[in-house]
């Protein structure tokens, strides 16, 4: 097959050497993208009087009749063609004849790459923001039925305070939301144009690159053609984001794998997301959970290896550059399919209220309790301290839990202790109190949702 470049060449790679050198099997990922691309190109030529009308019509109508082929899956990709620009120019010239080949008219592969990928991005983006709206709503809608579950909230994996159930779930929520927000604002970054940039230098031509950025819903332009076609910072941002977005998530994952444990039965998770063992008849396995934070090592590795790559370029285009393209569809894949099962899997879980309840009442996490409640009497924090660790020291010794004490041995570590000591170790009170700005109270807890609610 003859090569579209081949003219300077007397000799020919061999096909493993092509093979390894080709981009086609990952790249006509972008089909539909270069399609685009071209057929603004196209129209943009025409406009401008590089190609007549007529001969713009023919390539645009062979365009379109490759588009519909590729989406039905019946183009045929050859390796020896190298990528999904090259292919889709053969295809094209094979179906209009020699005016196929004007399509390339003041554009290089260097331009056309990056607008295809600055078009995928574009796209997939907006649908990754949707996937985490969804998602924030499924958590919105779980926090609701779960305002007054109470559970031990957690320092260094100990108990540390009861919260509110909803109250953790809607830490993720803002987690998310600073997820969207980042990737809203690389949006500015994705939504330039490169086209028309040329190999590295611009053209000749008397071409117009805003009518095509405008055609193809771009905000601008590159203002630098080197910079056009060798950036992809637009793709290291939105791997970075993406790694934040799938940390956040992971941790996720390592509360519900704990909390569906048979050590703390917080919650129990749908069927639909949880595998059995080939050996075990009584296991109960939270796969799905786990398989989302193993991949978030996936889209850590993309972000390292395409930082990797670029750190050592001269500007402008290198062959380097095609090792850009594998991570990024990865880590769009692994991020919309981890979005998707956490929203089907939070939505279904059910919460073990009674469990939980239990549990706040068998530990210490109430002794800040104590301490505020004589500080609340005027005793310094940390003389107030120190006597409520001595009374926890007392009841790891007897066996008991700070309820369980009597009044007398309050007294007699401070006489400013009084009956009501134990409406103030009331888990659900303690809870209750807790009203300050952003705090785990449940009108507080209540204040947040809303806010959720009005910024979805």
């Amino acid at each position: 097959m003859k090569k579209l470049w081949g003219g300077r060449f007397t000799g020919s790679a061999e096909d493993w050497v092509d093979e390894f050198g080709a981009s086609i099997g990952f790249d006509q990922e972008l089909a539909d993208q270069d399609i685009e691309g071209s057929i603004a190109h196209a129209t943009m030529l025409a406009k401008c009087g590089v190609i007549t009308e007529d001969e713009a019509d023919v390539i645009i109508q062979g365009l379109e009749s490759l588009r519909q082929k590729a989406s039905k899956g019946e183009l045929e990709y050859s390796a020896k063609l190298e990528d999904i620009h090259l292919n889709i120019e053969h295809h094209l010239t094979e179906l209009i004849g020699p005016t196929g080949g004007k399509l390339h008219t003041a554009r290089s592969r260097n331009d056309q790459v990056a607008t295809d990928m600055h078009l995928y991005l574009k796209e997939q983006v907006s649908e990754i923001i949707e996937l985490i709206n969804e998602f924030q709503k499924t958590l919105v809608h779980q926090a609701e039925q779960n305002i007054e579950t109470l559970m031990p909230g957690y320092t260094h994996l100990q108990r540390a305070q009861p919260i509110s159930f909803a109250h953790h779930l809607m830490a993720y929520f803002w987690m998310l939301d600073r997820d969207k927000q980042r990737y809203m604002d690389s949006m500015k970054r994705i939504n330039l144009s490169p086209l028309g940039a040329g190999a590295l230098a611009g053209t000749t031509f008397p071409i117009d690159r805003h009518m095509t950025a405008e055609i193809l819903g771009f905000e601008g332009i590159y203002e630098n053609s080197l910079d056009a076609v060798s950036d992809r910072d637009f793709i290291l941002e939105f791997l970075s984001g993406s790694s934040i977005l799938m940390m956040h998530l992971s941790r996720l994952c390592e509360e519900i794998i704990l909390w569906s444990s048979q050590e703390f039965q917080f919650i129990e998770l749908s069927d639909a997301f949880t595998t059995g063992s080939s050996i075990m008849p009584q296991k109960k396995n939270p796969d799905m959970a786990e398989l989302i934070r193993g991949k978030t090592g996936r889209v850590y590795g993309s972000l390292l290896g395409l930082l990797t790559v670029l750190k050592g370029l001269p500007l402008a285009y290198n062959k380097d550059m095609q090792e850009d393209k594998e991570g990024m569809f990865d880590t769009v894949k692994t991020v919309k399919g981890s979005l998707k099962i956490f929203a089907g899997m939070i939505g279904s879980m059910k919460v073990k209220e009674e469990k939980m309840a239990k549990s706040v009442k068998n530990d210490f996490s109430n002794a800040t309790e104590l301490a505020d409640y004589l500080a609340a009497k005027g005793v310094p924090f940390r003389e107030a301290h120190e006597i409520v660790g001595k009374l926890v020291l007392e009841c790891i010794q007897k066996g008991c839990y700070l309820a369980d004490l009597p009044l007398e041995a309050y007294k007699s570590m401070n006489p400013l202790f009084d009956e009501n000591i134990y409406e103030a170790l009331n888990p659900y009170n303690a809870v209750e109190r807790r009203n300050s700005a952003g705090g785990t109270g449940f009108s507080q807890v209540k204040i947040q949702i809303e806010k959720a609610k009005t910024s979805l």
